[in-house]
């Protein structure tokens, strides 16, 4: 069973920081690739950031370009999201997202999901 926990979400000051994770365990795919949405109060949920097994491509939302890093650590199954410069349109909960053998851009394309952790950025 494929299991994304996450953590790191928070309360912060805009421009600070904030790093979220996402252990991933159950795994048995070899294509796939991992990220992250967002979804702030009366909005859809969007992608953010993601990173493929196949290359280590790295794909950002225009939004967070600049100011987001995502990486992984294969050794311990984790994939980060290193949050810099916050804003307060950053305020939403985030989602840890694997699709196999595709690409993250919709939510329809997700095959798993985490449960979510608050991200909030005050001004």
């Amino acid at each position: 069973e494929v299991q994304l926990v996450e953590s790191g979400g928070g309360l912060v000051q805009a421009g600070g920081s904030l790093r979220l994770s996402c252990a991933a365990s159950g795994f048995t795919f070899d294509d796939y690739a991992i990220g992250w949405f967002r979804q702030a109060p009366g909005k859809e949920r969007e992608a953010v950031s993601s990173i493929s097994s196949s290359d280590g491509s790295t794909h950002y939302a225009d939004s967070v370009k600049g100011r987001f890093t995502i990486s992984s650590d294969n050794a311990k199954n984790t994939v980060y999201l290193q949050m810099n410069s916050l804003k307060p349109e950053d305020t939403a909960v985030y989602y840890c997202a694997v699709v196999i053998s595709g690409t993250i851009v919709v939510p329809s394309f997700v095959d798993y999901w985490g449960q979510g952790t608050q991200v909030t950025v005050s001004s």
